[in-house]
């Protein structure tokens, strides 16, 4: 599945922990990464200054849902159930 356009939810729903280029200290949840464009597509996408934890995170249509609203949903309520 491929990303899509205007839509960012995985870059704006999870907390991230390690550093991103302009974030040092990552980034709380529910929070747009400043890596995202004014497309919402990650300015880094397959740049080794890209976190791990970012570039592990793969398109799914149980993640994506039919819009960005689902992806939202979907990954708030995830976010909620891993938070320590």
């Amino acid at each position: 599945m491929e990303c899509r356009p205007d839509c960012g939810a995985c870059c704006t729903a999870p907390s991230i922990s390690s550093p991103i280029p302009g974030m040092p200290d990552g980034k709380p949840a529910n929070t747009p990464c400043v890596q995202l464009d004014a497309q919402k597509r990650c300015k880094i996408f397959g740049s080794p200054l890209r976190p791990k934890v970012c570039a592990g995170l793969q398109p799914s249509r149980d993640m994506c849902g039919a819009n960005r609203e689902q992806a939202m949903l979907y990954l708030l309520d995830l976010e909620q159930q891993t938070a320590p």
